[in-house]
Protein backbone atom coordinates (compact mmCIF):
# COMPACT_ATOMS: atom_id res chain seq x y z
CA UNK A 1 0.00 0.00 0.00
CA UNK A 2 1.13 3.63 -0.72
CA UNK A 3 -1.00 7.02 -0.11
CA UNK A 4 0.20 9.85 -1.32
CA UNK A 5 -1.10 12.96 -2.58
CA UNK A 6 -2.93 12.04 -5.65
CA UNK A 7 -4.52 9.06 -4.32
CA UNK A 8 -8.28 8.45 -4.03
CA UNK A 9 -10.80 5.74 -2.98
CA UNK A 10 -12.02 3.87 0.38
CA UNK A 11 -8.50 3.67 1.89
CA UNK A 12 -7.98 7.37 1.88
CA UNK A 13 -11.59 7.55 3.18
CA UNK A 14 -10.61 5.60 5.91
CA UNK A 15 -7.51 7.49 6.45
CA UNK A 16 -9.28 10.63 6.79
CA UNK A 17 -11.78 9.24 8.83
CA UNK A 18 -8.77 8.69 11.25
CA UNK A 19 -7.45 11.69 11.02
CA UNK A 20 -10.54 13.47 11.62
CA UNK A 21 -10.53 15.18 8.49
CA UNK A 22 -13.70 15.68 6.06
CA UNK A 23 -14.31 12.10 4.26
CA UNK A 24 -13.88 12.27 0.77
CA UNK A 25 -11.52 10.08 -0.19
CA UNK A 26 -8.97 12.75 -2.45
CA UNK A 27 -5.67 12.57 -0.74
CA UNK A 28 -5.15 16.38 -1.23
CA UNK A 29 -2.96 19.28 0.40
CA UNK A 30 -4.75 18.74 3.70
CA UNK A 31 -4.77 15.41 3.87
CA UNK A 32 -0.95 15.59 3.26
CA UNK A 33 -0.33 17.82 6.13
CA UNK A 34 -2.36 16.23 8.65
CA UNK A 35 -0.42 12.72 7.78
CA UNK A 36 2.74 15.03 7.74
CA UNK A 37 1.70 16.17 11.75
CA UNK A 38 0.58 12.58 12.70
CA UNK A 39 3.74 10.97 11.65
CA UNK A 40 5.88 13.84 13.44
CA UNK A 41 3.66 13.00 16.46
CA UNK A 42 4.20 9.32 16.25
CA UNK A 43 8.15 9.15 15.82
CA UNK A 44 8.10 8.57 12.14
CA UNK A 45 9.51 10.21 8.64
CA UNK A 46 6.92 13.37 8.21
CA UNK A 47 6.71 12.38 4.58
CA UNK A 48 3.08 12.67 4.23
CA UNK A 49 3.45 9.47 2.08
CA UNK A 50 1.29 6.58 3.91
CA UNK A 51 3.12 2.97 3.54
CA UNK A 52 2.80 -0.35 5.54
CA UNK A 53 4.74 1.50 8.27
CA UNK A 54 2.76 4.62 8.52
CA UNK A 55 -0.76 2.80 8.20
CA UNK A 56 0.36 -0.18 10.26
CA UNK A 57 1.47 2.24 13.31
CA UNK A 58 -2.04 4.32 12.18
CA UNK A 59 -4.50 0.89 12.31
CA UNK A 60 -2.49 -1.49 14.12
CA UNK A 61 -2.22 -3.78 11.33
CA UNK A 62 -1.57 -3.45 7.64
CA UNK A 63 -4.99 -2.89 6.75
CA UNK A 64 -8.35 -2.84 8.93
CA UNK A 65 -10.72 -5.75 7.97
CA UNK A 66 -13.88 -3.80 6.51
CA UNK A 67 -17.82 -4.94 7.03
CA UNK A 68 -19.26 -6.05 3.96
CA UNK A 69 -21.70 -3.70 2.05
CA UNK A 70 -25.10 -4.71 3.87
CA UNK A 71 -28.69 -4.78 2.56
CA UNK A 72 -31.05 -2.27 3.90
CA UNK A 73 -31.93 -2.84 7.47
CA UNK A 74 -35.39 -1.88 9.30
CA UNK A 75 -34.60 0.37 12.14
CA UNK A 76 -36.40 -0.78 15.61
CA UNK A 77 -38.55 2.15 17.62
CA UNK A 78 -36.46 3.20 20.53
CA UNK A 79 -36.38 6.00 22.99
CA UNK A 80 -33.76 7.63 21.27
CA UNK A 81 -34.10 9.80 18.23
CA UNK A 82 -32.33 6.98 16.25
CA UNK A 83 -33.66 8.70 13.17
CA UNK A 84 -31.44 11.74 13.67
CA UNK A 85 -28.78 9.34 12.93
CA UNK A 86 -29.49 8.30 9.67
CA UNK A 87 -26.48 9.48 7.16
CA UNK A 88 -24.34 9.81 10.05
CA UNK A 89 -23.61 6.05 11.34
CA UNK A 90 -24.36 3.17 9.39
CA UNK A 91 -28.18 1.74 9.38
CA UNK A 92 -26.99 -1.47 10.65
CA UNK A 93 -25.38 -0.04 13.75
CA UNK A 94 -28.30 2.34 14.31
CA UNK A 95 -30.24 -0.81 14.24
CA UNK A 96 -28.05 -2.52 16.97
CA UNK A 97 -28.28 0.22 19.58
CA UNK A 98 -31.98 -0.43 21.02
CA UNK A 99 -31.21 -3.74 22.06
CA UNK A 100 -27.84 -2.58 23.07
CA UNK A 101 -28.90 0.52 24.64
CA UNK A 102 -31.22 -1.82 27.07
CA UNK A 103 -28.88 -4.21 27.96
CA UNK A 104 -25.71 -2.23 28.80
CA UNK A 105 -26.86 0.81 30.47
CA UNK A 106 -27.20 3.59 27.82
CA UNK A 107 -29.73 5.00 29.66
CA UNK A 108 -29.31 8.97 28.16
CA UNK A 109 -28.33 10.42 25.03
CA UNK A 110 -24.98 11.76 27.00
CA UNK A 111 -23.68 8.34 27.24
CA UNK A 112 -24.89 6.96 23.88
CA UNK A 113 -22.99 9.89 22.16
CA UNK A 114 -20.01 9.29 24.28
CA UNK A 115 -20.37 5.48 23.35
CA UNK A 116 -21.20 5.98 19.68
CA UNK A 117 -18.33 8.32 19.42
CA UNK A 118 -15.73 6.22 20.68
CA UNK A 119 -16.82 2.90 18.42
CA UNK A 120 -16.89 4.65 15.21
CA UNK A 121 -13.44 5.74 15.72
CA UNK A 122 -11.75 2.73 17.27
CA UNK A 123 -13.70 1.09 14.38
CA UNK A 124 -12.52 3.74 11.42
CA UNK A 125 -15.99 4.70 10.68
CA UNK A 126 -17.63 1.48 11.62
CA UNK A 127 -15.74 -0.51 9.16
CA UNK A 128 -13.03 -2.79 11.01
CA UNK A 129 -14.78 -5.28 13.10
CA UNK A 130 -11.82 -7.82 13.57
CA UNK A 131 -8.33 -7.36 14.50
CA UNK A 132 -5.95 -8.40 11.61
CA UNK A 133 -2.26 -8.55 12.73
CA UNK A 134 -0.44 -8.91 9.39
CA UNK A 135 2.49 -6.64 10.86
CA UNK A 136 6.22 -6.84 9.18
CA UNK A 137 8.76 -7.74 11.16
CA UNK A 138 9.53 -3.98 11.34
CA UNK A 139 6.06 -3.36 13.02
CA UNK A 140 6.27 -6.19 14.98
CA UNK A 141 9.95 -4.79 16.28
CA UNK A 142 8.39 -1.70 16.98
CA UNK A 143 5.00 -2.32 18.36
CA UNK A 144 5.53 -5.90 20.09
CA UNK A 145 8.95 -5.60 20.54
CA UNK A 146 8.88 -7.71 23.77
CA UNK A 147 7.80 -10.57 22.39
CA UNK A 148 10.22 -10.83 19.76
CA UNK A 149 14.15 -10.39 20.70
CA UNK A 150 16.66 -10.73 18.33
CA UNK A 151 15.55 -11.66 14.57
CA UNK A 152 12.71 -13.86 16.20
CA UNK A 153 10.07 -11.58 14.10
CA UNK A 154 11.48 -12.28 10.79
CA UNK A 155 10.27 -15.54 11.10
CA UNK A 156 6.95 -14.56 11.87
CA UNK A 157 6.41 -11.73 9.96
CA UNK A 158 2.91 -11.40 7.66
CA UNK A 159 1.85 -14.74 9.63
CA UNK A 160 -1.13 -12.96 11.57
CA UNK A 161 -2.38 -16.50 13.17
CA UNK A 162 1.36 -17.03 14.40
CA UNK A 163 1.52 -13.86 15.86
CA UNK A 164 -1.19 -13.18 17.54
CA UNK A 165 -0.92 -16.76 19.28
CA UNK A 166 2.72 -15.45 20.66
CA UNK A 167 1.33 -11.89 21.37
CA UNK A 168 -1.68 -13.09 23.30
CA UNK A 169 -0.86 -16.54 24.15
CA UNK A 170 -0.84 -17.42 28.10
CA UNK A 171 -2.65 -14.19 29.12
CA UNK A 172 -6.09 -13.16 29.25
CA UNK A 173 -7.22 -16.24 29.72
CA UNK A 174 -5.83 -17.75 26.51
CA UNK A 175 -3.36 -20.63 26.77
CA UNK A 176 -0.01 -20.71 25.99
CA UNK A 177 1.38 -19.91 21.75
CA UNK A 178 1.04 -23.71 21.10
CA UNK A 179 -2.72 -23.77 21.64
CA UNK A 180 -3.36 -20.93 18.98
CA UNK A 181 -6.01 -19.41 21.31
CA UNK A 182 -4.48 -15.91 21.22
CA UNK A 183 -5.56 -15.76 17.44
CA UNK A 184 -8.78 -17.84 18.35
CA UNK A 185 -9.45 -14.60 20.59
CA UNK A 186 -7.94 -11.86 19.02
CA UNK A 187 -9.86 -8.16 19.00
CA UNK A 188 -13.23 -8.26 17.42
CA UNK A 189 -16.30 -5.76 17.75
CA UNK A 190 -16.00 -2.29 17.35
CA UNK A 191 -14.04 -1.97 20.47
CA UNK A 192 -12.35 -4.65 19.71
CA UNK A 193 -13.00 -7.66 22.67
CA UNK A 194 -9.90 -10.00 23.38
CA UNK A 195 -8.63 -12.83 25.19
CA UNK A 196 -10.39 -16.25 26.39
CA UNK A 197 -11.22 -14.46 29.72
CA UNK A 198 -13.32 -11.41 28.08
CA UNK A 199 -15.41 -13.71 25.25
CA UNK A 200 -16.10 -16.27 28.06
CA UNK A 201 -17.57 -12.92 30.33
CA UNK A 202 -19.37 -11.67 27.45
CA UNK A 203 -20.72 -15.06 26.61
CA UNK A 204 -22.45 -15.53 30.28
CA UNK A 205 -23.88 -11.97 29.22
CA UNK A 206 -25.07 -11.92 26.07
CA UNK A 207 -26.22 -15.73 26.47
CA UNK A 208 -24.83 -16.79 23.02
CA UNK A 209 -21.33 -18.90 23.30
CA UNK A 210 -18.81 -16.89 22.09
CA UNK A 211 -16.25 -19.02 23.33
CA UNK A 212 -17.14 -21.71 20.91
CA UNK A 213 -18.00 -19.33 18.30
CA UNK A 214 -15.30 -16.06 18.36
CA UNK A 215 -16.90 -14.70 15.63
CA UNK A 216 -20.44 -14.24 16.53
CA UNK A 217 -18.48 -11.02 18.30
CA UNK A 218 -17.42 -9.65 14.97
CA UNK A 219 -20.40 -10.56 12.60
CA UNK A 220 -23.22 -10.27 15.45
CA UNK A 221 -22.12 -8.47 18.12
CA UNK A 222 -19.91 -5.95 17.21
CA UNK A 223 -21.67 -3.17 19.24
CA UNK A 224 -22.93 -5.04 21.95
CA UNK A 225 -19.37 -6.57 22.93
CA UNK A 226 -17.99 -2.85 22.91
CA UNK A 227 -20.80 -1.80 25.32
CA UNK A 228 -20.04 -4.49 27.27
CA UNK A 229 -16.19 -3.37 27.51
CA UNK A 230 -17.91 0.11 28.69
CA UNK A 231 -20.11 -1.28 31.16
CA UNK A 232 -17.41 -3.27 32.44
CA UNK A 233 -14.82 -0.84 33.08
CA UNK A 234 -17.89 1.31 34.46
CA UNK A 235 -16.95 4.16 31.80
CA UNK A 236 -20.54 5.42 31.95
CA UNK A 237 -19.72 6.91 35.15
CA UNK A 238 -17.19 9.21 33.50
CA UNK A 239 -19.61 10.15 30.51
CA UNK A 240 -21.97 11.31 32.93
CA UNK A 241 -19.97 13.87 34.01
CA UNK A 242 -20.86 15.97 30.98
CA UNK A 243 -20.85 17.07 27.53
CA UNK A 244 -17.04 18.88 27.44
CA UNK A 245 -13.98 18.06 25.88
CA UNK A 246 -12.38 17.14 28.82
CA UNK A 247 -15.18 14.22 29.42
CA UNK A 248 -14.13 13.12 25.98
CA UNK A 249 -10.58 12.96 26.59
CA UNK A 250 -11.19 11.29 29.82
CA UNK A 251 -13.35 8.67 28.17
CA UNK A 252 -10.77 8.46 25.61
CA UNK A 253 -7.69 7.66 28.17
CA UNK A 254 -9.92 4.24 29.02
CA UNK A 255 -10.48 3.33 25.45
CA UNK A 256 -7.21 4.15 23.60
CA UNK A 257 -4.74 4.15 26.44
CA UNK A 258 -4.07 7.76 25.29
CA UNK A 259 -5.15 10.05 23.35
CA UNK A 260 -4.97 8.80 19.81
CA UNK A 261 -7.13 10.49 17.42
CA UNK A 262 -8.57 12.76 20.08
CA UNK A 263 -9.65 15.76 17.60
CA UNK A 264 -11.73 13.00 15.72
CA UNK A 265 -13.70 12.03 18.61
CA UNK A 266 -14.57 15.34 19.96
CA UNK A 267 -15.77 15.62 16.44
CA UNK A 268 -17.88 12.79 16.79
CA UNK A 269 -19.36 13.12 20.05
CA UNK A 270 -20.48 16.56 18.70
CA UNK A 271 -22.02 15.82 15.93
CA UNK A 272 -23.80 12.69 17.40
CA UNK A 273 -24.79 14.51 20.92
CA UNK A 274 -26.31 17.21 18.41
CA UNK A 275 -28.35 15.15 17.07
CA UNK A 276 -29.42 12.89 19.58
CA UNK A 277 -30.55 15.24 22.51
Amino acid sequence: MLLKNGSKGEEVKLLQEKLGLGVDGVFGPGTEAKVKEWQAANGLAADGIVGPGTWGKMFGAAAPVVTPAAAPVAIPPSSFKLAALKGHIPDAVIAQIPETAAKFNITNSLRLAHFLAQCGHESGGFKAISENLNYSADGLKRIFGKYFPGDLAASYARQPEKIASRVYGARMGNGDESTGEGYKYRGRGYIQLTGKSNYTGFAKFIGEDTVANPDLVANKYPLASAAFFFDSNKLWSICDKGADEATVTAVTKRVNGGTIGLPDRIKHFNEYYNLLK
